[in-house]
């Protein structure tokens, strides 16, 4: 047995781990951070798939890091992170048929110009959206990146546009993706953009408040695009590995943590399966999944009988299928203007998305896949050799369907329907690989049944829901014991705001824990110094 003490812990090298283990060392804390498996990063990783072509396993593009103050703040490109675009930010096929796709470029005038195509009036109203955005966007992302309950955001909104647009903006975003899309356009390519980036988060085109996703994320898109970091998603871990070491952080991998000691109602030390133990002063923060910290590490007479009725509830995302492909030429799409995009929404056009969610809802493996698709080589050229492809598509299972039989059928499906929409494509496909639920999860114990969203992203476990009602903000039940992973507010994305709102809250308790010890000790010493002979 080793035993070693830090002023942190931090359990999980996942992006949001990383971050967290950077901030603490920033601030002078001793940090040492365990994760499990062999390679730091979690779902931000990269690896050979065929000889000379790099997959992302897991994420691939990089909005929401583009747009985070907390990733901007590390400058990550001191430490080497370098940035790549595919010359358009995202297609969306309408039809199969060769059908003019809906297109954002990181240009709004020639988003708009493509979309007017569709319908006249649709590059006006895109124009519209946009300033729209230019004057709240970054309210609205302070209120989303900082901790729940926000203030400062919605504060600044109030001030810039008055409490009568305020509860108009209120109704805009509560709306579904499918009623946002036909409010604001006329034309379905452009309310394609819209819901297509909604099912990005497992929220249904028709619940509430999925149109904030779709909105969110297209206008991040529009103004970020949508980067790729150059050499593979593994650079982008590798560099938030460096900065936390470069800042005085240990990072540790090939250490599973089986279980947290808590004594007097604090977390004050961590155990790992080679013998492990570290104590911490301080902290212990947990970049895992919700279930796995409450239910597999932590005492169960450490946890309120509320908290574990909660857990019952806890809903995970939809499991994800991933198909990755070698390919030894461009994809031949029938569409020339999905050719540049890194990102394409593949399978389904507004009716189709409703069929598919139904599907995903009622239990129904889809029989048309509706399939975020990926052209890493034309956002990086340095994914593949010259001429060539490193391609990728993810769909998604119904909750409670993962077993291997039907993620393989779910991915020939997915074949098929590239297929569709690029004849000949089968023939360019030099080496196939398929992700199914159970390689996610064995990969990265974070992705339960393939859940790569860290709990649904529905109202009904978001903001003050998430992860159960009450706790959602990092701080837990148990005192010095943080939550820094997606299953906490904000949520799913690589953003690095769940690990930053955890450091952030260590190192207030303790500023807090300071300032009592202060007042305290001066009374103390006030008490034991008024009535000596030398204040006499």
């Amino acid at each position: 047995m080793t035993i070693r003490t830090a002023d942190a812990v931090v359990i999980g090298g996942g992006h949001h781990g990383l971050v967290a283990a950077a901030v603490l060392a920033d601030a002078g804390w001793d940090v040492c951070l365990l994760e499990s498996s062999d390679v730091l990063g979690g779902a931000v990783r990269s690896a050979e798939l065929h000889p000379g072509f790099t997959a992302d396993l897991f994420s691939a593009f990089y909005p929401l890091s583009a747009a985070s103050p907390v990733l901007r703040s590390l400058e990550l490109e001191r430490c080497g992170l370098r940035w790549s675009h595919a010359p358009a930010v995202l297609a969306h096929p309408v039809r199969p048929d060769g059908a003019p796709a809906a297109v954002l470029h990181r240009d709004r005038e020639a988003t708009a110009a493509g979309l007017a195509e569709h319908h006249p009036r649709d590059g006006d109203a895109w124009l519209a959206l946009c300033a729209q955005w230019d004057e709240i966007g970054d309210a609205v992302l302070r209120t989303v990146f900082t901790a729940f309950p926000p203030v400062r955001g919605p504060a600044a909104l109030l001030r810039r546009i008055g409490t009568a647009d305020a509860l108009r903006l209120a109704r805009f975003l509560a709306l579904p993706a499918r009623r946002m899309g036909e409010e604001l356009f006329a034309g379905e390519g452009a309310r394609l953009l819209l819901a297509g980036n909604a099912v990005h988060a497992d929220a249904p085109p028709d619940a509430t408040v999925s149109g904030v996703f779709g909105w969110l994320l297209a206008m991040l898109g529009q103004k970020h695009g949508f980067p790729a970091p150059v050499g593979g998603a593994g650079e982008l871990a590798a560099t938030l590995a460096r900065r936390a070491r470069a800042a005085g952080a240990e990072l540790c991998t090939g250490e599973h943590v089986e279980r947290i000691d808590v004594r007097g109602g604090r977390a004050v030390a961590v155990h790992s399966a080679t013998g492990l133990t570290v104590r911490a002063r301080r902290a212990v923060i947990a970049d895992v999944a919700a279930p796995t910290l409450y239910r597999d590490l932590l005492p169960a007479d450490a946890l309120p009988p509320r908290l574990h009725a909660d857990l019952d509830r806890f809903e995970w995302d939809t499991p994800v299928v991933k198909v990755n492909w070698a390919l030894e030429g461009p994809i031949p799409w029938r569409n020339p203007g999905v050719a540049g995009a890194g990102t394409v929404h593949l399978g389904a056009d507004e009716a189709g998305l409703t069929r598919w969610s139904a599907d995903i809802e009622s239990r129904a493996v889809p029989q048309t896949p509706f399939m975020l698709f990926g052209q890493m080589t034309t956002a990086d050229p340095s994914r593949s050799p010259e001429g060539t492809e490193s391609a990728w598509a993810y769909t998604h299972l119904p909750r409670g369907v993962s077993d291997d039989d039907a993620a393989d059928e779910l991915a020939r499906r997915v074949d098929a329907t590239v297929e569709e929409f690029a004849p000949g494509f089968g023939a360019t496909v030099l080496h196939r690989a398929v992700q199914r639920p159970g390689d996610l999860q064995a990969a990265d114990p974070n992705l339960v049944h393939g859940a790569v969203n860290g709990g649904t992203a529905q109202l009904f476990q978001q903001l003050v829901f998430r992860p159960v009602p009450g706790l959602g903000r990092s701080e837990t039940v148990v005192g010095g014991l943080y939550l820094g992973s997606a299953a906490a507010h904000p949520g799913g994305g690589v953003h690095g705001v769940c690990g930053w709102l955890a450091a952030r809250a260590a190192l207030g308790e303790q500023r807090a824990l300071g300032a009592v010890r202060r007042r305290v000790t001066s009374a103390a010493l006030e008490l034991i110094y008024r009535d000596s002979p030398s204040a006499r």
